[in-house]
């Protein structure tokens, strides 16, 4: 592998980054990456709109996906590598969390509303077609209306999840999630488990049972792992011989996180690449 920035945690405007999957790529080559993963919310639309914009340019796009699940009251993001986009049980399940996150913005927008001077229109237009619509868009909104400053601003204050406006939506348990990626062909890496302390609840018991089903790696150098959650996460993935990642969670202009700021091993990333047989990375 080249010595150059590995990023597997990026989104387009296909969830709730800013940029398209070509605009994605373009600004990955311009960081200076080997690879970018494209991992997208709960879809995998964006996959060969990258491919394309990759071709002939050197830059290698491993296809992925930051899948929703639930662990109690915690929100559990999966990131899932190389499986089959057409696996039905992966088609089927992303359908129902996208309709679920749809359901969940209308009635956040709905009680947001009461309140301020915000419609559902307002938030399509933040949209593109085919995106899944989520809290971001919300977000991104209350910016244009002059309610917040920014994306992070909104999270910090009106939809907070303890803002009073916060909705669950479905998604699968983080079990349910594994098996089903590996079903697919694809392996399956925690995104950053230790943001805020928020998965600790998911003691070693419970990590031991996803590895059993096939949990592959953790994301360890994620901005938004606390220093002593890294710590933690660090002595789960010696106990369980789990692989370790790094990744920025870019989102364009959505986040402030830019792209390398957090890097994969290349030995890694060798690994991830031998255990997903749904399907291949793509080498521009």
């Amino acid at each position: 592998m080249p010595d150059r920035p590995i990023d597997l945690h990026t989104h387009s405007a296909v969830s709730d980054g800013t940029e398209t999957p070509t605009q994605l790529v373009q600004a990955a080559i311009a960081a200076g990456l080997s690879t970018v993963a494209i991992t997208d919310h709960d879809s995998t639309a964006g996959w060969q709109e990258a491919f394309a914009a990759a071709s002939g340019t050197g830059l290698t796009v491993v296809p992925g996906m930051e899948l929703s699940t639930n662990y109690g009251p915690a929100s559990v993001h999966m990131l899932a590598y190389l499986f089959d986009p057409l696996d039905a049980g992966i088609v089927s399940e992303t359908a129902r969390i996208r309709d679920g996150r749809l359901r969940r913005a209308e009635k956040i927008v709905e009680k947001i509303a009461a309140d301020y001077d915000l419609t559902w229109d307002d938030v399509l237009a933040e949209a593109q077609d085919g995106t899944t619509l989520g809290r971001p868009h919300i977000a991104d909104a209350l910016v244009r209306k002059g309610f917040v400053a920014n994306r992070s601003a909104a999270f910090e204050s009106i939809l907070h999840w303890q803002g009073g406006y916060n909705e669950k939506y479905y998604a699968p348990s983080p079990l349910e999630g594994v098996r089903m990626i590996v079903a697919a062909g694809g392996v399956p890496v925690l995104a950053h488990p230790a943001t805020q302390g928020r998965y600790r609840s998911m003691d070693d018991s419970v990590v031991r049972e996803l590895v059993d089903n096939g949990l592959f790696g953790l994301e360890v150098h994620h901005r938004d792992n606390t220093d002593d959650g890294k710590l933690w996460l660090l002595a789960l993935a010696e106990k369980f011989g789990l692989v370790v990642t790094g990744s920025s969670d870019y989102h364009g202009e959505g986040k402030p996180n830019r792209l390398a700021e957090n890097s994969t091993a290349p030995d890694v990333l060798e690994r991830i690449m031998a255990a997903g047989t749904g399907s291949q990375a793509f080498r521009g």
